[in-house]
């Protein structure tokens, strides 16, 4: 696990800090050096892969079974197969409709929107060079969510019912490329900047958003509360559709730039000695970072703590190397987001718990946990 406390976000980390594999060192590094044999850490991490990925298969059959409306899994697995032709059974009229039309749009949701925020989460730690960074420290989602507020507030519907999504996605972006732009000096940007000049874009968002709930009537008033609670009762495959482009081209280009973050974490003047261009490298993985948060925003409202805890837990298992936390980390949104909706829609029947505020219920004592099980290892924050 990384060591927030001696990382300050304009530092660079410590050796053991990086993104190596702990049988690997920066000379290794350099020369491309690869270890005879798989480190403990390495294959730690492809069984933690096969691990999250059957739970995720398994997880999803529940999870389009149960609700209000029971489907057997095997009756899932039999309509499933059915529809790729591959023998198995149809269901009834109801239960088609119900699977097809409601479930299984919202688990494809879950997927895309928990993979995303957990890949932008492992790019977030991996350029600001702390594993407490999240994609919501550059105002990404408090910039979605000014969009969606005034859309809201507006009365704007010139994109019919795309309207919400399509300002918050706009938001995200435009919110991002101002930070980006604010922190830029002689050419170049610097962490401490970044973060700095996102936390006052974030507030300004916020004062911007509670104007628009200021100036809505009660009926915009809900709405905007639901969205800000983050929530996938909404989902559809037109949704699905929307965010997959987005989400998968985060997704394929983020892996591509693992060894460079790996070579990031030694710091950027080793960094660029080994060849790095540390500011093309930051500014392409903050806009792959906002492509990602402003889409899954979009379509899913604010949902907190998934980008911050899943990289982390990741990497105190099985080590800092982002060849595995990148890809893992979208894993592993996928798998907590597909279980978070799955208990928002059945811990409360016939209610239903908002997504967003279940994540931060569970999150938030688990990342004070975190915090104190640093503080203890380390002997203080000095």
């Amino acid at each position: 696990m990384g060591h927030p406390s001696r990382t300050p976000a304009g530092a660079a980390p410590a050796a053991h800090g990086t993104g190596l594999d702990a049988a690997s060192d920066p000379r290794g590094v350099r020369e491309g050096a690869a270890s005879p044999a798989p480190s403990r850490g390495r294959r730690r991490a492809a069984l933690l892969t096969c691990g999250m990925a059957a739970a995720l298969a398994a997880l999803c059959l529940l999870s389009a079974g149960l609700g209000a409306y029971d489907i057997p899994v095997g009756d899932v697995m039999g309509s499933l197969l059915h529809r790729a032709g591959l023998g198995g059974a149809p269901l009834d009229r109801v239960g088609e409709s119900v699977l097809w039309n409601v479930r299984l749009p919202r688990v494809a949701l879950a997927l895309l929107v928990g993979a995303s925020l957990g890949c932008a989460g492992a790019l977030m730690q991996g350029v600001f060079g702390n594993p407490l960074a999240e994609p919501g420290v550059i105002g990404i989602s408090m910039g979605a969510a000014v969009g969606a507020v005034a859309s809201i507030a507006l009365g704007l519907s010139f994109l019919g019912t795309w309207t919400i999504s399509v300002c918050a996605f706009a938001g995200g972006l435009v919110t991002v490329l101002l930070v980006y732009v604010l922190s830029r000096s002689g050419g170049r940007t610097e962490v401490v900047t970044l973060i700095l000049t996102g936390i006052a874009v974030n507030a300004f968002a916020g004062a911007l958003v509670g104007l628009g709930v200021f100036l809505a009537d009660n009926a915009q008033i809900a709405q905007i509360a639901f969205w800000q609670l983050g929530s996938l009762a909404q989902a559809t495959w037109p949704k699905v559709l929307a965010v997959l482009p987005c989400a998968l081209a985060g997704l394929a280009v983020a892996p591509w730039y693992a060894r460079k973050l790996d070579l990031l974490a030694l710091g950027e003047r080793p960094a660029r000695h080994l060849g790095v261009d540390v500011e093309r490298l930051r500014l392409v993985l903050v806009l792959v970072v906002a492509l990602l948060t402003a889409a899954a925003v979009a379509v899913a409202g604010v949902i907190t703590f998934v980008g911050l805890l899943v990289p982390h837990l990741l990497r105190m298992a099985a080590g800092p190397a982002h060849r595995f936390l990148v890809p893992g980390s979208a894993l592993g949104g996928a798998l907590v987001l597909v279980a978070g909706d799955l208990a928002a829609r059945t811990a409360a029947q016939p209610a239903e718990l908002p997504l967003g505020v279940l994540t931060a219920l569970f999150g938030s004592p688990f990342f004070f946990w975190l915090l104190r099980r640093t503080r203890r290892k380390q002997g203080g924050w000095a």
